[in-house]
C-alpha cells in the first residue's frame, strides 16, 4: 500500500477518534476536534493523498459542524488581507515576467556573482539577495517578485529555456520554461532556497515579517517591555547571517546539487537583455518602486489613516489596478487581463485553507489550551523553557498562520516569564518572548506553512519529499539557533 492510500485513510481516522474519544483534561470539545481537523489536514498535505489545495477546503466543510465559527466566519479566514497581499504579489511578478525586467534583475545578480562557487555560489547569491529584500518587505512579496528571476535563470541554463523567436507582433516571446516537474538539482533548489532565504531574511527587522512587529507590539502592551527597531536587529541580523548558509547547505545537499551540470554561464548569456531599456521596462520600474516604498513605510502613515485601512494587501491591489489600468508605450497596458489570470490560484486557495485552520484553532480554544499546557514548565530553567517554545511555535506554525500563531502565543509567553522571573524581570521576559517571536516565522516543512513556501511549491519543481527534508532539517536546527544566538547576544549586551 502505497504513502498516498495510507494517508488518504489515516486522515480522517485521525479525525474520527476527536469525535468518538473525550478530549484530554480542560480541553474544550470543539477545540479537540479542532486538533483531529489539524492531524487529517497534515496527513493529507504531508502524503500528497488528494491535491493540496483540495486539502484546504476541508475546513469550510467541518469547522462549523464542531463549534469553529459559523460557515461566514471560517469563509472570512480564507480571505484574509493576506490573501490580496499574495494576489497583487502575483500580478506584479507577472509584470514583470512579461516586459522582461526579470531579466535584467537575474543578470544583475549573475554579474555580482561572477561565477564564483558554481552552482553553490548561485543558489548562495539568490538567497542573499531575497534576504536583503525581505529585510526591507514582506517575505511574501519578496517571493512573488524573485521568483521570475529564478525560473529565467533556469530555462535559460537548459536547451529547452532557450527564447524562441519574436513573435509577428513585435513583441517578445515569453521564454519556454523547463517541463513541470522537474525538480532535480538547481531546478528546485533554486525555488526552494529562495523561499527560505525569505522567510529567514523576514527576520532581520521588525518591519521584515507581520510576526515580528505583532510580538514587539504584544510584549509592550503585556510586559511593558519596549524592543527598538536597533534592538531587534541586534538579535535579528545574527539568525539571519547564520541561517542563509546554513539553509544554502541543507537545500544544496538534499538537491545534491553537486551532481548538476547547469551551465551558469550559459544561463546568463540566454537571458541577457542585450540593448535599451523598452518603454515598458521603464514605466514598470515606477510602479515597483512606489510599491516597495510604500510597503516599507506603510507602518509610519498607518497611525494617521482610519484603523486597519492601509495594509501590505491593500498596497499590493492599488499596485495591481495601476498595472491594469497604465499604458505600457505600445498600445497595450502593463498587463493584461489574460495575463493576469496566470495567478497561482490554487496557491491562494492553500494558503487560505492555512488560514481557515489557523482560525478554527483560535475560536475552539485549542492555540490558548496549548500555550496553558506549557505553564509547568515554570519550574525548569529559562534556556529550556526556552527551546520548548520554539519548538511548540515552530510545529503550529507549520499548519497555522504565523500571525495567528505568534498572536496567541505571547500572551502565555508572558505569563511564563512573570512566574518564571518576575513582572518587573525585563531580562527574562525578552529571553522568552524574543525566541517565540523569532520563530513563528520559521517553519519550512509544507506548503501551506507560509506563503513563500506556498509560491515555491506552485512552480512545480519543488518535490514535496524534498521539500519535507529539507525543511524539517531546518526546522530542528532553528531551535538551537534561534535560542543560542538569543541568548548569546543578551549574555553579550547584558
Amino acid at each position: 500500500m502505497t504513502a498516498q492510500r495510507i494517508g488518504f485513510w489515516l486522515g480522517p481516522a485521525l479525525f474520527a477518534l476527536t469525535l468518538v474519544l473525550s478530549p484530554p483534561a480542560d480541553m474544550p470539545g470543539p477545540a479537540w476536534n479542532a486538533a483531529g481537523l489539524t492531524a487529517w489536514m497534515a496527513t493529507w498535505w504531508m502524503t500528497q493523498a488528494i491535491p493540496l489545495s483540495a486539502t484546504a477546503l476541508l475546513p469550510f466543510i467541518t469547522v462549523p459542524f464542531f463549534g469553529g465559527g459559523t460557515a461566514r466566519d471560517v469563509a472570512s479566514d480564507y480571505y484574509s488581507p493576506i490573501i490580496f497581499l499574495l494576489l497583487g504579489g502575483a500580478f506584479l511578478a507577472l509584470a514583470i515576467e512579461r516586459t522582461g525586467l526579470h531579466k535584467r534583475l537575474a543578470c544583475f545578480i549573475l554579474d555580482r556573482i561572477g561565477g564564483r562557487g558554481g552552482s553553490f555560489g548561485l543558489l548562495l547569491g539568490f538567497m542573499v539577495a531575497a534576504a536583503i529584500l525581505s529585510n526591507i518587505i514582506s517575505n511574501t512579496s519578496t517571493t512573488l517578485i524573485m521568483m521570475p528571476m529564478v525560473l529565467a535563470v533556469l530555462a535559460g541554463g537548459s536547451a529547452a529555456g532557450k527564447d524562441s523567436p519574436a513573435s509577428s507582433s513585435g513583441r517578445e516571446a515569453q521564454p519556454q520554461a523547463e517541463p513541470v516537474g522537474q525538480t532535480e538539482g538547481l531546478s528546485g533548489a533554486l525555488p526552494m532556497g529562495l523561499a527560505f532565504a525569505a522567510s529567514i531574511g523576514g527576520l532581520g527587522t521588525i518591519i521584515g515579517s507581520p510576526t515580528n512587529a505583532i510580538g514587539v507590539a504584544l510584549l509592550r502592551d503585556i510586559s511593558g517591555v519596549d524592543i527598538t527597531f536597533a534592538r531587534w536587529a541586534i538579535y535579528g541580523v545574527p539568525i539571519v547571517a547564520i541561517g542563509i548558509p546554513l539553509a544554502a547547505y541543507v537545500v544544496a545537499r538534499v538537491q545534491r546539487i553537486s551532481d548538476d551540470t547547469f551551465d551558469i554561464a550559459a544561463a546568463r548569456r540566454a537571458i541577457d537583455r542585450h540593448g535599451a531599456w523598452s518603454q515598458a521596462e521603464r514605466r514598470l520600474v515606477p510602479v515597483i518602486a512606489l510599491t516597495f516604498l510604500a510597503w516599507m513605510l506603510r507602518g509610519f502613515i498607518a497611525p494617521y489613516l482610519p484603523e486597519g485601512s492601509l495594509t501590505d494587501g491593500t498596497i499590493a491591489i492599488a499596485a495591481s489596478l495601476a498595472l491594469l489600468i497604465l499604458p505600457d508605450g505600445t498600445g497595450r497596458r502593463l498587463l493584461e487581463w489574460r495575463e493576469a489570470n496566470r495567478a497561482p490560484w490554487d496557491v491562494l486557495l492553500l494558503f487560505g485553507g492555512g488560514l481557515a485552520l489557523a482560525g478554527a484553532m483560535t475560536r475552539t480554544g485549542l492555540a490558548d489550551w496549548l500555550g496553558a499546557a506549557l505553564l509547568p514548565l515554570a519550574d525548569l530553567p529559562v534556556i529550556l523553557v526556552a527551546m520548548a517554545l520554539v519548538a511548540m511555535v515552530i510545529l503550529i506554525t507549520e499548519f497555522a498562520s504565523n500571525v495567528a500563531t505568534a498572536s496567541g502565543i505571547m500572551p502565555v509567553v508572558a505569563a511564563l516569564a512573570v512566574a518564571l522571573g518576575g513582572e518587573g524581570n525585563a531580562d527574562i521576559i525578552v529571553l522568552l518572548a524574543l525566541p517565540v517571536a523569532l520563530a513563528a516565522s520559521w517553519g519550512f516543512i509544507l506548503p501551506a506553512g507560509t506563503g513563500p513556501n506556498a509560491i515555491a511549491w506552485s512552480t512545480g519543481r519543488v518535490a514535496l519529499p524534498r521539500l519535507i527534508r529539507a525543511g524539517l532539517a531546518l526546522d530542528i536546527a532553528g531551535i538551537f539557533l534561534i535560542v543560542g544566538v538569543v541568548f548569546m547576544v543578551s549574555s553579550v549586551t547584558a
